[in-house]
């Protein structure tokens, strides 16, 4: 019979785990689990035992207890009375075992009778005893929990048994080190591991906040909705948050935590049910007892420690506890060795985790509290700089309302002088909350917090506390327009959806009376929608900031104007955009001016990737990048950093591109522009690879997003991918749907220099459904519209557009235009649409010279290999066969014994991808029994199973 596997809801620790496994499998075996109380040591040691089959009967658990005077050998005892089935077993037992029958009366008819003579050593004979039973025993665990309780009698038969197991034992033992004297181990500070023996020291740390979300939702469950499920997510990460800080990520809270959220009517905002809620009671009783076993002087230090609330000197405690120098010393030490407070930096105390500060807060009473708050205020005013944001807490701890907000509005300013935008933040959303606020504090807290939101990378919960803001009846007219624009712009901008342009439309009209300059501000951001046709108002709304301009002259509003005027050329194609460009101020002393210079690099340089000029656009980001980074503008430097990933799909730096990607989105969960880039690129990537449903949900999700956005190049690059993958699945009426809308959205918007991806895509279709018709008037007028514009890309697409129309009448005049736009994009510098007019100049070429096709066709397979384009090269193998052309010349067939061949490493790539044998065969454009033998094949030379393939070709290459 095995074990269960440890804790409900065990998360992390995985290579602990697999420590205490191997150490288990590896007897004999010696292992001291070190933690605090809660830490989860006995549910580590209880999976770890799980995963090491070791049978349930064979592990025999003794616990010791907080008594005043435990039994000698008692948990030994204890753990021994559970071992009658192997008892049972066993071949006769040594006579020394016989001492034991006075105290295992439940097993005294399987033990032999007492031997012993008067006057011996009865310490010494249950000894003796207790080691010859469990060597009688054979392959056992002894499991000792909370060892720092043992009696005197018991630590020494566990060293003994430590110093010296026999074959068959693993002994593992779990305590406190807080309790235990010195810091020393359980066993004793001259305790050694002997040679031959297996295991050692294991100490457990608290959770992470990631466990401890993981946790959460395995105790709650993980769907995303719904109050009988686990919590939403966007809710996830804050409750996370919220446990790991009342927790100090110890399981034991998190897990009474959790208990508390499942009860009726919690779970459906367990966040505010659990911000209201004590601290696990199992928690508070644990430091309870702790702190009430301090010295008078100890205790003084740790309320002292409690009130401040940071890592504090000794002289700082001094000052604020009013104890004489040599007290505080000798009180810093007793709680240190308690465990109750820690070192965190060099001379600076603390409490070891926040949980138990707030406890030992809510301990100290009142009047005592106070004087160490108004002490602290005292001493921290005399530092310089004064720390602002820390006076303000001691103050409302205080209680006094009107000096607090007075302090917490100055500790704002300086934090945001400081570069500290999480600090101000939150002093500032915390004044809000005050409901006798005056309506000038207000304005000035609520343009200050919108101002952090505007330099801020998007996050709902910012989104969301603007909202509240601007449904502030209180707030002044104007004060609420200019909050209503940072969210306007947050909404539309940073978010990707927009249904912001409404916000910021609205918030123009609230301050065109009084502050004209800030609505000329928002008419330059509405200007910037060229969706549902509000394109053509773009210049008529950008006149009309000009004139709000002429009122209110304003420097950072004209920068605005300049810039969004920058991002309308690089839109249009505009030949005369880059000497203007070049005039853009990059070392201005205002922020604001520093944001709007970067705004405009980064904005020109993302539409430069989409009219081809790719090496301008990498030193545009970069450039964008490196400012935002320096002005502390995050979502400028988040969008500047997806614009150089997508630059390095665009220019074949497929390798780690997906994990680079999915980094920046952990790391900016929020921001929209990452996730739809994401899904390009994987979109792009997997239909090469001939995962055609995993392309088509990822070109669907860019798709939605195309939807809400208020340019109009998402919707059209994500309708030329999903256009792409409907053609090779269900036929050109099927991409003819996607396609149309798409090119609707091209015409309305006129960004005819930003269609370099949709132009061959849609051509093709239109002569695939027989509408030759709308082929060529798409050709000429995209022609027409970029004659005369400086858009490389869209060139490249208009030439291979023209290939596709004249295959069917003008062979020769194919052959060039597809020429033209393999060279096109080989001077922009994109291999993947490079080889992909080769593809396409090889079959035009295969009648007329087929030496050529073949060559153009091998060149157009060998860059695809090269990107790990799978599904693309076999499909050149493919045509190759198709059109007759033969092999190119090479030295012969050759066997790859046990290794890999070309082939079984297309097969390989696609099984670690995870994609099926059927789809296999549809990307290799090969027979599904081929595929089977391949497959077949590829196991066994791995020599792994079909899960294990992508680990077992990371190996082989490494």
């Amino acid at each position: 019979m095995r074990r269960d596997s440890g804790a409900p809801g065990f998360v992390g620790r995985r290579r602990e785990v697999a420590w205490l496994v191997e150490a288990l499998r590896s007897a004999p075996a010696v292992v001291l689990v070190e933690g605090d109380a809660g830490v989860g040591k006995s549910a580590l040691v209880g999976r770890a035992l799980a995963e090491s089959g070791v049978p349930q009967e064979r592990v025999l658990t003794g616990r010791c207890h907080p008594v005043a005077a435990p039994a000698p050998y008692g948990p030994l005892l204890d753990a021994l009375r559970r071992s009658r089935p192997l008892l049972a077993a066993a071949a006769q037992l040594p006579p020394s075992t016989g001492a034991l029958r006075t105290r295992l009366p439940d097993l005294a008819d399987l033990l032999p009778e007492d031997t012993a003579a008067a006057g011996d050593d009865e310490r010494y004979r249950l000894l003796q005893g207790l080691r010859a039973l469990l060597d009688a025993l054979g392959e056992v665990v002894l499991l000792v929990e909370d060892a720092q309780w043992a009696d005197r009698a018991t630590k020494e038969l566990l060293l003994l048994l430590a110093r010296d197991p026999h074959p068959g034992l693993s002994l593992v033992v779990t305590y406190r080190a807080e309790e235990v004297a010195d810091g020393a181990s359980v066993l004793g500070a001259a305790y050694r591991c002997p040679p031959g023996v297996a295991g050692g020291l294991l100490r457990v740390g608290p959770l992470e906040r990631a466990e401890v979300l993981d946790l959460a939702r395995a105790l709650l469950g993980s769907s995303a909705s719904g109050p009988a499920a686990g919590p939403a997510a966007g809710t996830a990460s804050a409750l996370a948050a919220l446990l790991h800080e009342r927790s100090g990520g110890l399981p034991a809270g998190i897990v009474e935590d959790l208990a508390f959220l499942r009860e009726d009517g919690r779970r459906a905002d367990p966040v505010a049910a659990l911000a209201g809620a004590d601290l696990a009671r199992g928690l508070r009783d644990a430091v309870t007892e702790r702190l009430a076993g301090l010295g008078a002087q100890a205790r003084a230090v740790t309320e002292t420690a409690a009130v401040l609330d940071e890592p504090a000197s000794e002289e700082l405690i001094a000052e604020v506890s009013a104890l004489p120098a040599d007290q505080v010393s000798s009180g810093l030490v007793e709680a240190l060795h308690a465990a109750v407070l820690d070192e965190p930096a060099p001379a600076r105390y603390a409490f070891r985790w926040e949980p138990a500060r707030q406890v030992a807060y809510r301990r100290i009473p009142g009047p005592t509290r106070s004087a160490l708050h108004r002490r602290a205020i005292e001493a921290l005013r005399t530092r310089q700089p004064q720390p602002l944001a820390r006076i303000a807490a001691h103050t409302l701890a205080l209680g006094d309302r009107d000096a607090w907000q007075q302090a917490a509005e100055a500790a704002a300013e300086q934090a945001v002088e400081q570069g500290d935008t999480a600090a101000a933040g939150a002093l500032l959303r915390e004044l809000l909350a005050e409901t006798d606020l005056t309506p000038e504090r207000r304005g000035r807290a609520a343009r200050a917090l919108a101002g952090l939101a505007a330099n801020a990378a998007y996050d709902a919960a910012s989104t969301d506390v603007l909202a509240d803001i601007i449904a502030d009846p209180r707030l002044p007219v104007a004060d609420r327009g200019e909050v209503r624009l940072t969210l306007g712009l947050r909404v539309a901008v940073q978010g990707g959806d927009r249904d912001g342009f409404a916000l910021i439309e609205q918030a123009a009209d609230e301050l065109i009376a009084e502050r004209p300059a800030r609505a000329a501000r928002a008419l330059v951001a509405l200007a910037m929608n060229e969706r549902d046709g509000e394109g053509s108002a773009a210049w008529e709304r950008m006149a009309k900031a000009a004139a709000a301009l002429e009122i209110e002259p304003d420097e950072e509003v004209a920068a605005a104007y300049r810039a969004t005027r920058l991002t309308f050329q690089a839109r249009e194609g505009d030949p005369e955009l880059w000497p203007e460009l070049d005039r853009l101020p990059r070392d201005a002393s205002s922020p604001e001016l520093v944001r709007q210079t970067t705004r405009a690099l980064f904005n020109v340089g993302d539409i430069a990737m989409e009219t081809g000029h790719d090496q301008r656009a990498g030193r545009l980001l970069t450039e964008s990048r490196a400012l935002a980074r320096q002005a502390a503008i995050s979502y400028l430097e988040c969008y500047s950093r997806i614009g150089l990933l997508r630059l390095d799909g665009l220019a074949g730096r497929w390798q780690g591109l997906e994990e680079r990607f999915q980094a920046l989105g952990t790391e900016y969960p929020d921001v929209a522009m990452a996730r739809v880039e994401r899904a390009m690129l994987f979109g792009r990537m997997a239909a090469s690879r001939g995962r055609l449903a995993v392309a088509r949900a990822e070109f669907e999700s860019a798709a939605r997003y195309g939807e809400r956005e208020s340019q109009v190049t998402a919707a059209i690059r994500a309708a030329a991918g999903l256009g792409a993958v409907e053609l090779t699945e269900h036929g050109a009426e099927a991409a003819a749907v996607v396609l149309g809308p798409a090119v609707a959205i091209l015409r309305q918007a006129g960004a005819w220099a930003r269609g370099g991806e949709l132009l061959p895509i849609a051509v093709e279709v239109a002569r695939a459904t027989g509408d030759e018709g709308a082929a060529r008037h798409l050709t000429e007028e995209a022609a027409e519209a970029l004659d005369g514009l400086d858009a490389p890309a869209a060139q490249a697409g208009l030439h291979q557009a023209r290939g596709v129309l004249l295959e069917g009448t003008d062979p020769g005049g194919a052959i060039e235009s597809y020429r033209q736009a393999r060279d096109a994009w080989r001077n922009i510098g994109r291999p993947y649409e490079a080889a992909k007019a080769e593809e396409r100049l090889a079959r035009a070429l295969a009648d007329r010279d087929p030496q050529t096709a073949a060559e153009r066709l091998a060149a157009a397979e060998a860059t695809y290999t090269t990107l790990g384009a799978t599904s693309d090269a076999a499909r050149c193998q493919h045509v190759r066969r198709d059109l007759g052309l033969g092999r190119m010349a090479s030295p012969g067939r050759r066997g790859y014994g046990e290794a890999l061949s070309p082939r079984e490493r297309q097969v390989a790539e696609l099984v670690g991808q995870g994609v099926s044998n059927q789809d296999i065969a549809q990307a290799l454009f090969l027979s599904p029994r081929t595929v089977e033998h391949h497959v077949a094949s590829v196991l066994r030379k791995l020599g792994v199973g079909r899960k294990e393939v992508a680990e077992a070709l990371a190996e082989s290459e490494g």
